[in-house]
């Protein structure tokens, strides 16, 4: 493994020769240059990983060199030599983006530590920016999944305002995918290489909420031993989740009201503002106006979180994303378990298509990883499904799909063609009954090539 590269840049000869013996002796690769003309040409043809420049030099000074590298590569520390007289420089360069500032009579172990320490903090952050990007890697294979006309919308809808810093309120039953559509929003922001931050309002007492989103000081309740910075802190430059938003209590309220308006918080036994800048993201399960209606939830906070709804449609409004899920589950377990991948009978998706899904898509996943960790063939049969699927669903006795090497795009034409059968090709019963709208129902028939003149009795729902 080659050693780290140090540039240095100072146009005393002497000190040049000092700093790279010096250096050296540690096993750093130590570069030298005269003048910061030089040495940006040697950072553009070459990688370092930690600058030293002195402050004052003929033609480019040092400040003027920290200013070109970060343009180049902000990822790399850039320490700055000085001497007495340009102590106050100094600290402005580091005030600028500078890692630190060495003086000239400074003690040998003092420059080895210094650069130490630079290499260690940008190697933290290579690491630290690479495990970010591992992070959205997973979490893009739990992508939004679907093409129905619901979600159809709420992707358009995700679209237009992912790039604004506009607050929301997001809609939506549990399981839902509610968590799922704000990350996409930060994702796609303009904070998206800050932090997404996300806390539950419903899962802590309010005394631990409180701390939790705003912080607390030293002393201010037993067993505060130490300040604590709250979530709203920890969000700085990205977007801050408030899940189940609708269980917070009035006291609570009050100062996420104060986050909105005045985008500062006040932490738990202090009394100095402290400024916040985060994305707010808000979501519920639960009827916030008719909350306001009974007294439970303050009026100002609703109309300040409800500036842009997003209403997620649940798992039984859009049966046509069924199968596109089933897929998309099936292939994430499936790959997990270190399974071969598995298919579905067109008898045990017939059970899923019939389902109602209270838990929604969390529940559908659920029982799909069950199934595959517990199933030991190659194909999920409906035995292999929980009872109370079975048990609710009035095709799980007899059906009329029976071929076992259907994909689940032919699974879900044979079961769409059964509920026509079964409805006398009414296509808006039938629609209903598959939990989509008849202009969906006719655009999958025309997709499928079923010749439904052929088959449509007189008097059906055109």
């Amino acid at each position: 493994m080659p050693n780290e590269r140090v540039l240095v840049v100072e146009d005393e000869e002497g000190m040049r020769e000092f700093l790279k013996i010096l250096l050296g002796k540690e096993r750093y690769e130590v570069v030298t240059c005269a003048s910061g003309t030089e040495a940006l040409e040697k950072f553009n043809e070459e990688n370092f990983h930690v600058v030293i420049t002195d402050i004052k030099m003929p033609g480019m000074d040092g400040i003027e060199v920290l200013d070109a590298i970060k343009k180049i590569d902000p990822s790399v520390p850039v320490i700055i030599m000085t001497g007495h007289a340009s102590m106050e420089s100094a600290i402005a360069a580091v005030n600028k983006g500078a890692f630190a500032y060495l003086l000239k009579q400074a003690r040998n172990d003092e420059i080895r530590q210094l650069v130490k320490k630079a290499i260690e903090v940008r190697t933290l952050k290579r690491e630290n920016r690479f495990l970010k990007q591992e992070l959205r890697r997973r979490l893009s294979e739990r992508k939004i999944v679907g093409k129905s006309e619901r979600m159809r919308k709420v992707f358009e809808l995700i679209d237009k305002v992912a790039q604004t810093d506009s607050t929301i309120l997001i809609f939506g039953e549990s399981g839902t995918g509610k968590e799922l559509v704000a990350r996409e929003i930060h994702c796609r922001s303009n904070r998206a290489s800050g932090p997404f931050v996300s806390i539950n309002c419903g899962a802590l007492p309010e005394s631990l909420l409180e701390s939790e989103l705003f912080g607390h000081v030293r002393g201010s309740f037993t067993g505060a031993v130490r300040d604590k910075e709250g979530m709203f802190a920890v969000a700085k430059g990205g977007t801050f989740f408030l899940d189940e938003v609708g269980e917070t209590t009035p006291a609570i309220q009050v100062k996420l009201l104060r986050v909105l308006q005045e985008r500062e918080i006040i932490p738990v036994g202090g009394v100095k503002p402290i400024k916040v800048d985060v994305r707010l993201i808000a979501a519920t399960n639960s009827d916030l106006e008719r909350q306001v209606k009974e007294g439970n939830f303050r009026a100002d906070l609703f109309y300040r979180l409800n500036v842009i709804p997003v209403h997620i449609p649940p798992l039984r409004e859009r049966r046509d994303d069924i199968p596109l899920l089933v897929d998309h589950f099936l292939k994430i377990y499936c790959k997990a378990t270190g399974k071969p991948l598995k298919t579905i009978s067109p008898e045990a998706f017939e059970v899923l298509m019939r389902y109602d899904w209270p838990g929604n898509v969390r529940e559908l996943e659920n029982v799909l990883e069950r199934a595959i960790v517990l199933q030991e063939g190659h194909v999920i049969k409906p035995e292999d499904l929980p009872e109370k699927l079975r048990s609710t669903s009035p095709g799980s006795k007899t059906s009329v799909i029976t071929s076992s090497n259907l994909t689940l795009e032919e699974l879900e034409r044979e079961y769409m063609l059964k509920v026509l059968e079964e409805t006398g090709w009414h296509k808006k019963r039938a629609a209903a009954i598959l939990g989509i709208n008849t202009s969906t129902l006719y655009r999958k028939l025309q997709r499928y090539g079923c010749d439904k003149k052929l088959r449509e009795p007189v008097g059906s729902a055109k």
